[in-house]
Protein backbone atom coordinates (compact mmCIF):
# COMPACT_ATOMS: atom_id res chain seq x y z
CA UNK A 1 0.00 0.00 0.00
CA UNK A 2 1.34 3.39 -1.22
CA UNK A 3 1.96 6.44 1.44
CA UNK A 4 -0.94 8.01 -0.37
CA UNK A 5 -3.58 4.99 -0.64
CA UNK A 6 -2.60 4.54 3.26
CA UNK A 7 -3.18 8.73 4.38
CA UNK A 8 -6.19 8.41 2.21
CA UNK A 9 -7.75 5.22 3.90
CA UNK A 10 -6.68 6.70 7.29
CA UNK A 11 -8.46 9.54 6.50
CA UNK A 12 -11.58 8.09 5.38
CA UNK A 13 -11.56 5.66 8.37
CA UNK A 14 -11.08 8.61 11.00
CA UNK A 15 -13.53 10.73 9.56
CA UNK A 16 -16.05 7.74 9.06
CA UNK A 17 -16.02 7.84 12.97
CA UNK A 18 -15.33 11.23 13.61
CA UNK A 19 -18.61 12.42 11.87
CA UNK A 20 -20.88 10.56 15.23
CA UNK A 21 -18.55 11.91 17.48
CA UNK A 22 -19.08 15.43 15.88
CA UNK A 23 -22.79 15.12 15.68
CA UNK A 24 -22.49 14.39 19.54
CA UNK A 25 -20.69 17.18 20.04
CA UNK A 26 -23.29 19.58 17.88
CA UNK A 27 -26.04 18.02 19.94
CA UNK A 28 -24.43 18.65 23.27
CA UNK A 29 -23.27 21.87 22.58
CA UNK A 30 -27.28 23.28 21.06
CA UNK A 31 -28.16 21.43 24.14
CA UNK A 32 -30.47 19.50 21.85
CA UNK A 33 -33.65 18.59 23.53
CA UNK A 34 -34.32 14.78 22.93
CA UNK A 35 -30.07 14.00 23.75
CA UNK A 36 -30.68 16.09 27.01
CA UNK A 37 -33.73 13.95 27.74
CA UNK A 38 -32.06 10.72 26.77
CA UNK A 39 -29.09 11.15 29.02
CA UNK A 40 -30.91 12.70 31.57
CA UNK A 41 -33.42 9.20 32.01
CA UNK A 42 -30.59 7.01 31.64
CA UNK A 43 -28.82 8.94 34.24
CA UNK A 44 -31.67 9.24 36.43
CA UNK A 45 -32.42 5.61 36.56
CA UNK A 46 -28.89 4.72 37.30
CA UNK A 47 -28.61 7.41 39.95
CA UNK A 48 -31.24 5.35 41.67
CA UNK A 49 -30.25 2.11 40.88
CA UNK A 50 -26.97 3.54 42.57
CA UNK A 51 -28.61 4.39 45.63
CA UNK A 52 -30.41 1.51 46.67
CA UNK A 53 -27.00 -0.73 45.69
CA UNK A 54 -23.91 1.12 47.89
CA UNK A 55 -22.24 -1.97 47.77
CA UNK A 56 -22.15 -2.52 43.70
CA UNK A 57 -21.23 1.73 44.14
CA UNK A 58 -17.93 1.03 46.25
CA UNK A 59 -16.77 -1.86 43.15
CA UNK A 60 -17.77 0.56 40.98
CA UNK A 61 -15.74 3.58 42.55
CA UNK A 62 -13.12 0.58 43.02
CA UNK A 63 -13.15 0.10 39.15
CA UNK A 64 -13.51 3.69 38.45
CA UNK A 65 -10.34 4.39 40.10
CA UNK A 66 -8.07 1.26 39.14
CA UNK A 67 -8.88 2.35 35.45
CA UNK A 68 -8.68 6.16 35.94
CA UNK A 69 -6.02 8.07 32.89
CA UNK A 70 -3.26 8.19 34.93
CA UNK A 71 -3.03 4.33 35.94
CA UNK A 72 -3.68 3.40 32.30
CA UNK A 73 -1.06 5.65 30.95
CA UNK A 74 1.56 4.23 33.39
CA UNK A 75 0.45 0.90 32.67
CA UNK A 76 0.93 2.25 28.45
CA UNK A 77 4.20 3.39 29.22
CA UNK A 78 5.59 0.17 30.90
CA UNK A 79 4.42 -1.34 27.30
CA UNK A 80 6.43 1.11 25.65
CA UNK A 81 9.41 0.44 27.62
CA UNK A 82 8.60 -3.66 26.94
CA UNK A 83 9.05 -2.52 23.17
CA UNK A 84 12.14 -0.41 23.36
CA UNK A 85 13.96 -2.80 25.40
CA UNK A 86 13.47 -5.38 21.99
CA UNK A 87 14.11 -2.62 19.86
CA UNK A 88 10.96 -1.79 18.40
CA UNK A 89 11.32 1.44 18.29
CA UNK A 90 8.33 2.10 15.72
CA UNK A 91 5.72 0.45 17.55
CA UNK A 92 6.91 1.85 21.14
CA UNK A 93 6.51 5.52 19.15
CA UNK A 94 3.52 4.63 18.07
CA UNK A 95 2.24 3.71 21.19
CA UNK A 96 3.21 7.53 23.14
CA UNK A 97 1.33 9.18 19.70
CA UNK A 98 -1.74 7.32 20.41
CA UNK A 99 -2.42 8.20 23.81
CA UNK A 100 -0.70 11.45 24.29
CA UNK A 101 -2.60 12.59 21.00
CA UNK A 102 -5.58 11.49 22.37
CA UNK A 103 -5.48 12.59 25.59
CA UNK A 104 -4.06 15.70 24.30
CA UNK A 105 -7.83 16.28 22.25
CA UNK A 106 -10.04 15.09 24.91
CA UNK A 107 -8.79 17.61 27.40
CA UNK A 108 -8.87 20.38 24.66
CA UNK A 109 -12.80 18.99 23.66
CA UNK A 110 -13.58 19.55 27.58
CA UNK A 111 -12.22 23.28 27.88
CA UNK A 112 -14.03 24.11 24.21
CA UNK A 113 -17.49 22.30 24.84
CA UNK A 114 -17.66 23.07 28.42
CA UNK A 115 -20.35 21.19 29.21
CA UNK A 116 -21.39 20.38 32.79
CA UNK A 117 -21.61 17.33 34.99
CA UNK A 118 -24.48 15.38 35.98
CA UNK A 119 -25.86 17.41 39.89
CA UNK A 120 -27.80 15.61 42.03
CA UNK A 121 -29.36 16.31 45.56
CA UNK A 122 -27.63 13.22 46.74
CA UNK A 123 -24.59 12.68 44.81
CA UNK A 124 -22.73 8.76 45.41
CA UNK A 125 -19.50 10.51 43.93
CA UNK A 126 -18.20 14.00 42.51
CA UNK A 127 -15.65 14.71 39.57
CA UNK A 128 -13.71 17.81 38.89
CA UNK A 129 -13.80 19.57 35.43
CA UNK A 130 -15.85 19.89 32.15
CA UNK A 131 -17.74 16.55 31.12
CA UNK A 132 -17.66 16.21 27.39
CA UNK A 133 -16.26 13.58 26.47
CA UNK A 134 -15.48 11.74 29.61
CA UNK A 135 -11.45 11.08 29.61
CA UNK A 136 -11.89 7.67 31.28
CA UNK A 137 -14.14 6.49 28.64
CA UNK A 138 -11.67 7.63 25.84
CA UNK A 139 -8.42 6.77 27.94
CA UNK A 140 -9.56 3.10 28.72
CA UNK A 141 -10.42 3.04 24.72
CA UNK A 142 -7.01 4.37 23.94
CA UNK A 143 -5.02 2.24 26.17
CA UNK A 144 -6.95 -0.87 25.59
CA UNK A 145 -6.84 -0.60 21.76
CA UNK A 146 -2.85 0.41 21.98
CA UNK A 147 -2.44 -3.43 24.07
CA UNK A 148 -4.43 -5.23 21.72
CA UNK A 149 -2.71 -4.19 18.64
CA UNK A 150 0.68 -4.72 20.24
CA UNK A 151 0.15 -7.86 21.69
CA UNK A 152 -1.80 -9.68 19.26
CA UNK A 153 1.33 -11.01 17.31
CA UNK A 154 2.25 -12.55 21.10
CA UNK A 155 -0.50 -13.40 22.82
CA UNK A 156 -2.18 -16.95 21.08
CA UNK A 157 -5.51 -16.95 22.06
CA UNK A 158 -6.89 -13.78 20.48
CA UNK A 159 -10.22 -13.80 21.55
CA UNK A 160 -9.12 -13.35 25.07
CA UNK A 161 -7.20 -10.07 24.27
CA UNK A 162 -9.90 -8.68 22.47
CA UNK A 163 -12.53 -9.21 25.20
CA UNK A 164 -10.19 -7.90 28.22
CA UNK A 165 -9.92 -5.02 26.17
CA UNK A 166 -13.79 -4.63 25.07
CA UNK A 167 -14.38 -5.36 29.18
CA UNK A 168 -12.18 -2.57 30.66
CA UNK A 169 -13.78 0.15 27.63
CA UNK A 170 -17.16 -0.98 28.75
CA UNK A 171 -17.01 -0.93 31.98
CA UNK A 172 -15.01 2.02 33.07
CA UNK A 173 -17.08 3.81 30.77
CA UNK A 174 -20.52 2.52 32.29
CA UNK A 175 -19.15 3.24 35.57
CA UNK A 176 -18.81 6.43 34.86
CA UNK A 177 -22.76 6.79 34.52
CA UNK A 178 -23.50 4.58 37.35
CA UNK A 179 -21.34 7.08 39.74
CA UNK A 180 -23.15 10.37 38.17
CA UNK A 181 -19.95 11.95 37.07
CA UNK A 182 -21.00 11.73 33.03
CA UNK A 183 -23.76 11.77 30.55
CA UNK A 184 -24.14 8.75 28.51
CA UNK A 185 -23.52 10.83 25.08
CA UNK A 186 -19.66 11.74 27.54
CA UNK A 187 -18.86 8.12 27.06
CA UNK A 188 -20.00 7.26 23.85
CA UNK A 189 -18.07 10.43 22.89
CA UNK A 190 -15.16 9.58 24.60
CA UNK A 191 -15.11 6.07 22.88
CA UNK A 192 -15.76 6.89 19.15
CA UNK A 193 -12.88 9.90 20.07
CA UNK A 194 -10.33 6.78 20.67
CA UNK A 195 -11.65 4.64 17.64
CA UNK A 196 -10.78 7.78 15.57
CA UNK A 197 -7.49 8.00 16.80
CA UNK A 198 -6.17 4.86 16.61
CA UNK A 199 -7.51 4.69 13.29
CA UNK A 200 -5.70 7.57 12.24
CA UNK A 201 -2.20 6.98 14.29
CA UNK A 202 -2.26 3.36 13.06
CA UNK A 203 -2.87 3.98 9.66
CA UNK A 204 0.05 6.77 9.36
CA UNK A 205 2.55 4.62 10.98
CA UNK A 206 2.53 1.46 9.82
CA UNK A 207 2.69 0.89 5.86
CA UNK A 208 -0.50 -1.82 5.59
CA UNK A 209 -3.80 -1.58 5.86
CA UNK A 210 -6.28 -1.04 8.96
CA UNK A 211 -7.76 -4.74 8.77
CA UNK A 212 -4.47 -6.34 8.44
CA UNK A 213 -3.28 -4.33 11.19
CA UNK A 214 -6.61 -5.15 13.69
CA UNK A 215 -5.54 -8.95 12.67
CA UNK A 216 -1.43 -9.37 13.04
CA UNK A 217 -1.30 -6.27 15.01
CA UNK A 218 0.86 -2.80 14.57
CA UNK A 219 4.46 -5.19 14.38
CA UNK A 220 3.64 -8.65 13.57
CA UNK A 221 7.64 -9.26 14.30
CA UNK A 222 6.94 -9.18 18.00
CA UNK A 223 6.15 -12.56 17.63
CA UNK A 224 9.85 -13.53 17.07
CA UNK A 225 10.75 -12.26 20.18
CA UNK A 226 7.70 -12.92 22.24
CA UNK A 227 9.78 -16.44 23.63
CA UNK A 228 12.90 -13.82 24.63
Amino acid sequence: MTLGTRLTTAAAITVAVLVPFALLAIMVTGDWRPLHELDATITAALHDWALRHPGWVIATKWWTNVFDPNPLRLAALGLVVWLLRRKHRAAAVWAVVTVASGGILGALLKLLVERHRPDFLEPVARAAGYSFPSGHALNAALVSGVFVLVLLPVVRHRWLLWTGAATVTVLTGVSRIIIGVHWTSDVVAGWLLAVAVIAATTMAFTHRGFLPVAEHGVDPSLSVYSKA
